[in-house]
């Protein structure tokens, strides 16, 4: 009997070991969450920020979607700016939290050849405006809904279906230079990126590795 008990409180140790472990980490861990349907409804990141020079980076993502007022929106669009991408909805407590960073950074380029975007991931048209009205948000949001998520399945190779909030910037040719997984730092953190990805086009190029709050080279 002793020795079942000692292997039973072991085995119990391993567990409590391999969950800790989980609980931590980037897209791999985050990616897991997703496939094991997080209670939650949504995959909350760490703050991980990775940035990818353009040797490194992907083809440009396509992609086009409803927005609230009706209207649709795609990638050609926005082609030639740089792009700030940003995974949210209502009911997710660190996109509400994030929401006034994300307006002071809009605030702040207004005017430049930067663009916002917003990809809601399970509201309806009601809930997402009043989101906006809420944090005085001026761009347009995709609403890409549960079922389809075309937007987040093109973006599929850069964040994993679900998590939100993420950020993403993209580069004029539309390429994912920089990405956020969770909830932003600050203002300041998305100012930085932004500002970053737009002397790339004053300097024709350039290399974002070793960019503060960098964990990576290549897009998983």
């Amino acid at each position: 009997m002793n020795r079942r008990r000692i292997g039973a409180v072991v085995a119990l140790g391993l567990t409590a070991a391999l969950a800790l472990s989980g609980c931590s980490g980037g897209g791999n861990d985050l990616a897991k969450q997703w496939q094991e349907s997080n209670e939650k409804g949504y995959v909350s990141g760490d703050g991980t920020s990775a940035s990818f020079p353009p040797s490194d980076r992907t083809e440009p993502v396509e992609f086009s979607g409803e927005i609230e007022n009706g209207d649709t929106l795609s990638s050609d669009e926005l082609r030639g700016k740089v792009t700030v991408v940003n995974f949210w909805y209502a009911g997710c407590a660190p996109c509400r939290a994030e929401a006034p960073d994300l307006v002071e950074a809009y605030d702040e380029f207004a005017g430049d050849d930067v663009a916002f975007l917003g990809v809601n991931t399970r509201d309806q048209v009601a809930q997402a405006q009043q989101f906006s009205e809420e944090f005085n948000i001026e761009y347009p949001s995709i609403m890409d809904m549960p079922g389809g998520r075309s937007v987040q399945r093109a973006f599929a190779g850069q964040v994993p279906l679900n998590a939100v909030p993420t950020t993403l910037i993209l580069d004029r040719e539309g390429r994912v230079a920089h990405r956020v997984l969770g909830q932003l730092a600050a203002a300041s953190q998305l100012s930085t990126l932004i500002k970053e990805t737009l002397a790339e086009g004053e300097t024709g190029g350039g290399d974002a590795a070793g960019t503060p709050g960098s964990t990576d080279g290549q897009p998983e």
